[in-house]
């Protein structure tokens, strides 16, 4: 029987209420963004990109785990999705596999600049809090390529790499692609 993953809880006091508790504009905002990255995630294309394996898309200590849950001012949040990295604005991020740019958004209200990369079969690699993309939605990528750049855009304390992997609406834990072995 698989063993149970046990996941770090951390709590934050003192959060000042209007980040608590957006106003119906921010919520309104935040739905919209909510409604094209679903769009994006939901694409279907027959590339085989994430078969070659991944590599990590920026070179930093990891600061925040797929799992991971914040209680703010004793409210439970959301566990976090991705794996986060420190890092400073300007660092350059890289593609960690093949892919297609399929969505980027300079400045969406949670998540910032935000990227996702279409790697095939439903599988897609989505960035968060960038300060700058290079490439554009159409261009195909290649596994090292740099595609954008380390921001603290959207609701982050300072500048990281929040990186998280999906297989279309499934969230996966993208240190598990790390490990993982190409197929041959």
């Amino acid at each position: 029987m698989p063993k149970t993953r046990q996941y770090n809880i951390q709590r934050v006091e003192g959060i000042a209420k209007k980040i608590m508790q957006p106003n119906p504009v921010a919520v309104a905002r935040a739905k919209k963004d909510s409604t094209q990255v679903k769009a994006a995630r939901a694409n279907f294309s027959e590339g085989m990109a994430f078969a070659k394996g991944f590599i990590a898309p920026i070179e930093g200590t990891i600061t925040g785990v797929y799992g991971s849950q914040r209680f703010y001012n004793g409210v439970p949040k959301s566990p976090h999705y991705g794996l986060d990295y420190a890092g400073k604005t300007g660092d350059p991020v890289k593609a960690p596999a093949n892919g297609t740019i399929v969505l980027y958004e300079p400045d969406m209200f949670y998540s910032g600049g935000t990227m996702i990369i279409d790697h095939g079969y439903g599988i897609t690699s989505s960035f968060l809090h960038l300060s700058d993309s290079y490439v554009k939605v159409g261009d195909k990528v290649t596994q090292g390529d740099v595609v954008a750049a380390v921001g603290s855009s959207g609701r982050a304390t300072g500048p990281h790499l929040d990186w998280r992997i999906n297989w279309f609406q499934m969230r996966l834990d993208p240190m598990l692609v790390l490990k993982a072995k190409p197929i041959q």
